[in-house]
């Protein structure tokens, strides 16, 4: 942590950067090469979008031991013994915005959290249902009983330590020491037993790409998608709004002749529409605006759920944004043992700037064919990390970069995770 800083000096660049299996990755402290034989390519392509590279990504083993108490804790923590207690594997992407700061110091944090946390919880996590009292005391004969009848399993122990490490990860007070500012979106993959979690808080995603299917691992979180939620803390808390914005939405923004005409409108309780009268104070500017990637959290933020944004404030005004964000994510869980995972299985983790402009099914036909074409290749999951990115990136036409289909080329960063799940047993991947 206390050298972070330093790697704010790699994020000034626009070169294409591969990451094969093996290979060092920006942020990641590991001494050991990519879990999986997993490969990674990024590239800033972002228009003059912003001076610096605002992706950020981690990948790591990270071994999880019983703490024993008073121990001091050892500044070189990430990889300790393999065989110590259970090991983990770790993928993370992080999108920064407002700079990359926030984006770096998350990428070298987040995974120190979720190792602490996971260890806080450890006796929980290794057995089939975790008990009642973390020591194992039984207060009462039935605790056992009632573990079970509410269906409380490892993975549930694991979902709620993600939970608490993006909690934990407090990057705001590091920038604030700082002088810093800006936020990020963090998208993080965890293998623990035979389980893969995906965590989300933000617009990155994360898909598994099978032969025949496709899975989605992760929901994306954007003021359209989490309206309601914002809403209803505009009801509860007005003065979070400082009369400067309305928390109503409406179908466009509204104009004077429109008051006293009853318009179609939504609330925070409300997943459907309704009409309501204009009052004057609807035309003040609306909490949420806009349609798609267009959509604004009081017209300033495109996500609403992330890190960072601790000194955020609507442009000329002292309305902040952060009480209306979540550090939260949802996590996903998907049972490796329960499905037959076959080679060109493949987790592909990316940044917003791949899906701006590339569907599921548009990436999963890029991999699939590449991988059924290439099966002899030994950087063939490093090679379709490549293709995504540069199909997403397209060709300079012109003054612009466009797609095959001659419609606009991505203009954000664009950063890539190709992870095969079928080595998952190897003890040493590549």
């Amino acid at each position: 942590m206390t050298h972070w800083l330093e790697n704010l000096k790699t994020s000034n660049d626009t070169a294409i950067y591969a990451f094969p299996a093996g290979a060092g990755l920006r942020g990641a402290r590991g001494r050991e090469g990519l879990p999986f034989g997993s490969m990674c390519i990024f590239r800033v392509i972002n228009a003059e979008k912003s001076e610096f590279n605002e992706d950020q990504a981690t990948c790591c083993q990270i071994s999880i031991s019983k703490r024993e108490s008073g121990r001091k804790e050892d500044q070189d923590w990430l990889i300790l013994c393999s065989n110590e207690y259970l090991t983990g594997y770790y993928w993370a992407l992080f999108d920064g915005h407002g700079g990359p700061e926030a984006a770096v110091l998350a990428s070298n944090y987040l995974h120190y959290c979720i190792k602490q946390k996971l260890e806080d919880v450890v006796e929980g996590i290794t057995e089939a249902h975790p008990p009642m009292h973390l020591s194992g005391r039984c207060v009462c004969h039935s605790d056992p009983q009632f573990v079970e009848e509410k269906h409380i399993g490892q993975e549930d122990v694991v979902m709620g330590a993600l939970e608490n490490a993006f909690q934990e990860c407090v990057i705001g007070q590091e920038m604030e020491a700082t002088n810093l500012s800006g936020g990020c979106t963090a998208l993080a993959a965890l293998y623990l037993q035979g389980k893969l979690y995906v965590a989300n808080a933000g617009d990155s995603r994360a898909i598994l790409v099978r032969k025949h299917s496709i899975v989605t691992l992760s929901s994306e979180f954007t003021p359209e998608t989490e309206r309601q939620r914002i809403q209803q803390l505009a009801f509860i808390y007005p003065k979070l709004l400082a009369d400067e914005f309305t928390r109503f939405e409406f179908p466009r923004r509204l104009k004077g002749d429109d008051v006293g005409q009853k318009v179609l409108f939504r609330d925070y309780s409300m997943a459907g529409w309704g009409y309501k009268t204009v009052e004057k104070a609807d035309l003040k500017y609306p909490l949420v605006h806009g349609h798609g990637k267009q959509t604004r959290l009081l017209g300033t933020l495109a996500v609403s759920r992330g890190l960072g944004d601790h000194q955020l404030k609507v442009i000329e005004t002292d309305v902040e944004v952060k009480p209306f964000l979540s550090c939260i994510p949802k996590v996903d869980v998907f049972d490796l043992a329960l499905h037959n995972v076959k080679e060109d299985d493949v987790l592909i983790m990316a940044t917003d700037g791949l899906w701006d402009v590339l569907s599921n099914e548009e990436v999963a036909l890029v991999a699939r064919s590449f991988l059924e074409d290439n099966t002899a290749d030994p950087s063939r999951f490093l090679e379709v990390a490549k293709c995504l990115v540069l199909k997403a990136r397209g060709r300079k036409n012109g003054y612009q970069w466009t797609l095959d289909s001659n419609t606009p080329a991505s203009y954000d960063d664009i950063s890539v995770f190709v992870i095969p799940l079928y080595r998952k047993n190897d003890e040493h991947p590549a």
